[in-house]
């Protein structure tokens, strides 16, 4: 008698904590319940995420939680939206109940989302969220959550490359900065008499990645020592370069210059106020990601 009201209790507690949970749920519209709750399909093309290019974060309408980075959108020409990859915990596979396909749900909440599907080829990473939007709700990346730095250490394609894979950077830009020449091409800057260095925009999430964290990373992906160049890449535009957007930035940057110094490495990186940054031509954007490979003159070596 004992043990079943034991068992009782138990039940009554995860009950009332389940509708607790609920309570802080969104209220769902009955179409949005009919993909969320009971597991059906926007139709193809008319989603308000399936051409949507913002910067930001993607989040379950039903609870909010965080599950893809626009970076990891792409198009695949399917007519929903796509994404190669999500949030580290944030998206929970399951067989779906056609005995084929793998369902993709929220992990917090269980929401249903769309499939996942492996091996097409669309990406490098050889997979592809395919998510109803309206399972959808997005952030979009503002600068009074979310923080930029910029860095150059040599060909922009391997200092994205590095960026993109931690957790807590919302995006990156490759383009160019640190030059006298308005809106300054790939070509003219590869003259090197731009001034303008081939450099990284980061819009990162301070609460989960600093800007600690972000130069140690710069450091641990390039030879700092490096004079005007990085690897085979020789000139101006490929030099080593910190552009600190405040008085803060400043003081991490020389901290961490000191401590390799103290290390005994040479540090050749400019400290430069930030100033504005151009965008590069869109082949450039995510260039390992489209083509595939990896860097072939930025290697992690841990220093720190």
């Amino acid at each position: 008698m004992r043990f079943v009201i034991t068992i009782l209790l138990i039940l009554a507690f995860n009950i009332a904590n389940s509708q607790e949970k609920m309570k802080e749920y969104r209220k769902l519209t009955k179409e949005e319940r009919t993909v969320i709750i009971d597991k059906g399909t926007e139709r193809p093309f008319t989603g308000k995420y399936y051409n949507h290019k913002d910067k930001g974060v993607y989040k379950c309408k039903q609870c909010d939680a965080p599950l893809y980075r626009s970076n990891d959108k792409f198009d695949s020409h399917c007519g929903w939206p796509s994404f190669d990859q999500e949030i580290k915990g944030a998206v929970k596979r399951i067989p779906d109940r056609d005995g084929k396909r793998t369902e993709i749900v929220c992990n917090n909440c269980g929401g249903h989302l769309g499939h996942v599907f492996i091996g097409e080829g669309f990406t490098p990473k050889n997979t592809r969220h395919c998510v109803n939007s309206i399972s959808l709700v997005f952030e979009e990346a503002k600068e009074h959550k979310f923080q930029k730095a910029v860095f150059a250490s040599g060909c922009f394609w391997g200092t994205q490359y590095w960026f993109d894979k931690q957790d807590g950077v919302i995006s990156t830009k490759v383009g160019y900065t640190g030059g006298h020449i308005k809106n300054p091409s790939y070509r003219m800057v590869c003259t090197g008499r731009t001034g303008h260095a081939e450099a990284i925009e980061v819009i990162y999430d301070p609460e989960k990645i600093s800007y600690d964290d972000l130069v140690k990373i710069f450091f641990e992906t390039h030879d700092q020592s490096q004079v005007n160049g990085q690897g085979p890449d020789i000139g101006h535009q490929y030099r080593s370069a910190i552009f600190y957007m405040n008085s803060d930035q400043k003081k991490i940057a020389e901290r961490n210059i000191r401590i390799l110094k103290s290390k005994g490495y040479g540090v050749a990186t400019e400290l430069n106020k930030f100033d504005i940054f151009y965008n590069a031509e869109e082949i450039h954007q995510s260039y390992y990601e489209k083509k595939g490979g990896t860097p072939y003159c930025h290697i992690y070596t841990k220093k720190f």
